[in-house]
């Protein structure tokens, strides 16, 4: 496993930093990758115009009763790809929350299954609104879970989700 460092960034800081630079840093190790990384085990990987990757390393903290990874892991990978991609196009001071996160798994996923990347894209982008896909691949390319996120901008307000 990859070593990060987590927290919040300086929010004086943050604010001076368009999204994509903000996610940027975060990738870099100048900033640190958010403590739900830490809890999930997943972290930002990679950042462009509309576009936002984590990688995440299922693992048997993850499990529900039925000895699968809990779909909610999948879920919250989405809603963080999701809402880096829509942030990566936010210029400084500019923020969003998610209104909405939608997701369906489509095949289980084990315990021992590796690293899984999750990616999103933005598919339409208005002033007070972002609509973004995501989904979650295993190291062979299947489709583990898909889903979409809409977004809120929050002019003038550091980003949250």
């Amino acid at each position: 496993m990859t070593k990060y460092h987590y927290g919040l960034a300086d929010s004086q800081e943050a604010a001076t930093l368009s999204g994509k630079a903000l996610l940027q840093a975060i990738i870099e190790g100048r900033l640190p990758q958010a403590p739900i990384s830490q809890t999930m085990s997943f972290w930002l990987v990679e950042v462009g115009d509309g576009f936002a990757a984590f990688e995440g390393e299922p693992g048997k903290q993850l499990l529900n009763p039925m000895g699968t990874v809990h779909g909610g892991w999948a879920l919250t990978l989405i809603d963080s790809a999701a809402g880096c991609a829509g942030l990566s196009l936010l210029p400084a001071g500019v923020g969003y929350t998610t209104v909405e996160t939608k997701g369906n798994f489509s095949r289980p996923i084990a315990p021992d299954a590796g690293r899984v990347r999750a990616h999103a894209q933005v598919v339409a982008q208005g002033r007070q609104i972002i609509s973004v896909e995501a989904k979650v691949l295993s190291q062979d390319g299947r489709v583990l879970a898909h889903g979409s996120s809409t977004l809120m901008v929050l002019a003038g307000r550091p980003a949250s989700s």
